[in-house]
């Protein structure tokens, strides 16, 4: 019996993961799973390698990103994913050039923080660090499959992002663990952190809609809400700046979470999603395929592309 299950946020070397996209896609393969999402942070540089791997093993590929917006508490994060999308849209060219931009800015800054504090450490060795995760992908990708055919072009630049500084901290043994080197310096509250370059929740949803693609809100549990009205609240607002799907299923959930989120998505007509949020070595403990350790169902893919596809279809 063919498999019933997906995962529909997973991340890569494009952003802040530890394997390349063809790799996602195998491992996907691997855990007998139907289909899959590549959802990275701010960039869609993954999504043809993780496309054409998908359609060499027979896997279904729904095309995507996550991007990140102004919370509607301080201390809260709003992700909202993109499935879909057409990666060559131009909405979304100009989108991730100015999110890569403001990433360029901020980075520098929590490096320098860094060595005001003590720590001897880079832009130049975060880059490297970042690009010899994206390599060794690049490695296990061909040693796995020795007749897929080369990529002559050289690899897009990873998007830079706090997980490779983390990563970094722990290499040099400034810290021991990737959870410490946030909690110490990274995360909100930390010694390095700086705020980055978010989009209003109104401009993520609608570029992610004119690129062809169905807006989703991620972990709602990240949203940090008051309480169960405000997060009703939330969600009555953002669709009706046009969200169309809520990350039901997701590693952060608890079951009771899980439940909760699912009542609210029937309750607004939001289509259901979920996912693991792997990104490989860097959250060793989230395995691809499970979202706290339940399985996504294959008919919430089917559901999110049939719209998708709808769109793109209506003049």
């Amino acid at each position: 019996m063919a498999s019933q299950f997906v995962d529909l946020h997973t991340h890569s070397t494009a952003s802040d993961g530890t394997c390349a996209p063809a790799d996602v896609v195998r491992l996907a393969h691997a855990a007998g799973l139907a289909g899959l999402a590549l959802t990275d942070h701010d960039t869609v540089a993954g999504l043809p390698e993780a496309a054409a791997e998908a359609a060499r093993l027979g896997l279904a590929f729904l095309p995507g990103i996550e991007i990140s917006a102004i919370p509607p508490m301080p201390d809260g994060t709003l992700h909202i994913l993109g499935y879909g999308i057409d990666p060559a849209s131009p909405v979304l060219t100009e989108m991730t050039r100015a999110l890569r931009d403001a990433r360029a800015t901020r980075n520098p800054r929590i490096v320098a923080r860094l060595q005001e504090l003590g720590i001897d450490i880079t832009m130049d060795e975060v880059l490297a660090h970042a690009r010899t995760q994206q390599q060794a992908g690049a490695e296990r990708r061909e040693h796995r499959d020795q007749s897929a055919a080369p990529d002559p072009s050289d690899p897009p630049t990873p998007v830079i992002g706090r997980p490779h500084i983390a990563a970094l901290l722990v290499k040099r043994g400034v810290v021991p663990t990737m959870r410490d080197a946030f909690n110490e310096y990274l995360a909100q509250g930390g010694q390095a952190y700086f705020d980055k370059e978010r989009l209003t929740p109104r401009d993520a949803i609608t570029r992610i809609r004119q690129s062809g693609g169905v807006a989703v809100c991620a972990h709602p549990v990240q949203l940090r809400t008051t309480n169960d009205a405000h997060l009703e609240q939330v969600l009555k607002d953002l669709t009706d700046l046009g969200l169309e799907g809520l990350e039901v299923l997701h590693s952060d959930h608890t079951p009771a979470l899980t439940e909760k989120y699912s009542a609210l998505a029937d309750k607004y007509a939001l289509l259901k999603s979920g996912g693991s949020d792997f990104h490989g070595a860097n959250k060793k403990d989230i395995p691809l395929g499970l979202a706290n350790g339940r399985q996504i169902p294959r008919a919430w893919m089917d559901a999110i592309t049939d719209r998708a596809t709808a769109r793109k279809h209506t003049p």
